[in-house]
């Protein structure tokens, strides 16, 4: 399982994090143990007031348990997971606060540590704590068979789309077979005969005229590229600075991408809008099925748990029931051994009703999580073509391509090569 973790203040603030059931379909809090306090936000006041005495101010240690997509994990794979973790950074009897998340049909667990040995009022030091997590993490993923990530078996085989959109931008080009366009620069040049008519032309098929810095004429598409004029259509650069004039009466080449930019940011966030709107629509059945599945879940659990407390007391008094009411039987129990072996079988019975309990909890989580991720796959195919639809209205085109047949006949075309020339002799 992925394992992510930080050394952290603010307590409230995490306390309230944890117990947010509107962000979660479920929270369960599954222990509380070393603190005075029984509840989360109080545990982490206590550690808190402890921390105090020391100069400790990263006074706790919050570690997240998440299994992969698509795979279940038991309560005792997440406590035997954070048991390793205990004994690796040195953590090993340490108050601690276990917490339970179910969001999007995934179940992940959040543990938070305190960092302070009260008998010692000395922090507990996390060194290299990412390293020995990552290690741990790797060691999981092996135990269960589960697909581990790239990046986890190699930390240099990370996502290589991983980059910023500044060169994600300077990476992408024009995706329009050159022919074309120079097809389009010479039609324009054809059929106009001065400089507005050429310009008028150019604009209605999207390329607008500019001053460029160092050519006299360029012209730019929608995208910012910059295209030659004088090499596009095929006309001597003297030509083209007869016909257009005077190159000051035209806008530079940064003028014009800034009007561009604003008339195409403008339709572009229409055209987002729109999607969002409609995709919203589509989600909105989508979201109220998952509001009303929760909302059953949560009394399906809860009547689960009311259940199981009236059976347990139901068994505990037919166990206690098997003890002699008699006093003078009592005693004869006892000198017999007979008191000793119902007490025994209690005890063992007792230990199969909580194993009974807790698999059946445990069904009913990997039930309610089948049901949520069959729904969380439509609502995510629904995200994903929104989020394709606005990166494919964000993005530049993409970089060039030539038609097939093109790129066949430049490759069966023979290169010219420069013959070497050998030395003349000494």
């Amino acid at each position: 399982m992925i394992i992510k973790a930080s050394q952290r203040a603010g307590g409230k603030a995490l306390a309230v994090h944890l117990m947010r059931d509107d962000e979660n379909d479920h929270v369960e809090v599954h222990e509380v143990r070393g603190f005075v306090g029984k509840d989360v936000e109080s545990a982490f006041r206590e550690a808190y007031a402890i921390s105090k005495g020391t100069r400790c101010r990263q006074f706790l240690f919050s570690c997240s348990f998440n299994p992969p997509e698509g795979e279940t994990a038991t309560v005792q794979d997440f406590e035997r997971a954070i048991a390793i973790t205990e004994e690796r950074l040195g953590l090993t009897g340490q108050p601690r606060v276990l917490v339970f998340h179910e969001k999007n049909g995934r179940r992940h667990a959040h543990c938070v540590w305190s960092r302070i040995r009260a008998d010692e009022m000395r922090a507990v030091n996390m060194s290299h704590f990412k390293m020995k997590l990552r290690d741990l993490a790797r060691e999981l993923f092996i135990e269960h068979g589960w697909k581990m990530p790239r990046g986890l078996v190699n930390s240099e085989e990370r996502n290589p789309l991983n980059f910023s959109r500044e060169e994600w931008q300077q990476a992408k080009r024009i995706n329009r077979d050159p022919r074309t366009i120079k097809t389009v620069f010479q039609d324009c040049w054809a059929i106009s005969d001065s400089a507005n008519a050429f310009v008028q032309a150019m604009e209605a098929r999207g390329y607008y005229v500019a001053r460029g810095d160092r050519r006299a004429f360029v012209a730019l598409d929608h995208t910012g590229e910059i295209y030659a004029i004088a090499r596009w259509a095929d006309v001597r650069t003297k030509k083209v600075n007869d016909r257009l004039g005077d190159p000051e009466k035209y806008p530079t080449v940064e003028q014009v991408k800034e009007r561009l930019a604003q008339a195409v940011g403008t339709k572009l966030k229409r055209f987002a809008a729109e999607a969002k709107a409609e995709f919203d629509d589509a989600r909105l059945g989508l979201q109220d099925q998952k509001r009303k599945l929760v909302a059953w879940q949560r009394h399906e659990r809860k009547i689960q748990m009311e259940l199981q407390a009236v059976r347990q007391v139901e068994e505990a008094r037919a166990r206690y029931a098997q003890f002699s009411k008699s006093w003078l039987k009592g005693i004869w129990d006892r000198i017999t051994g007979r008191h000793a072996a119902i007490r025994r079988e209690n005890e063992a019975e007792l230990a199969r009703a909580l194993e009974r309990d807790r698999l059946e909890r445990q069904a009913l989580i990997e039930r309610q999580l089948h049901d949520r991720r069959s729904l969380q796959l439509q609502i995510r195919h629904h995200q994903d073509r929104l989020e394709r639809e606005l990166q494919q209205l964000q993005e530049p085109a993409s970089k060039p391509t030539l038609k097939p047949e093109l790129q066949q006949h430049l490759a069966a075309k023979p290169q010219r090569t420069r013959r070497r020339r050998d030395p003349a002799p000494t």
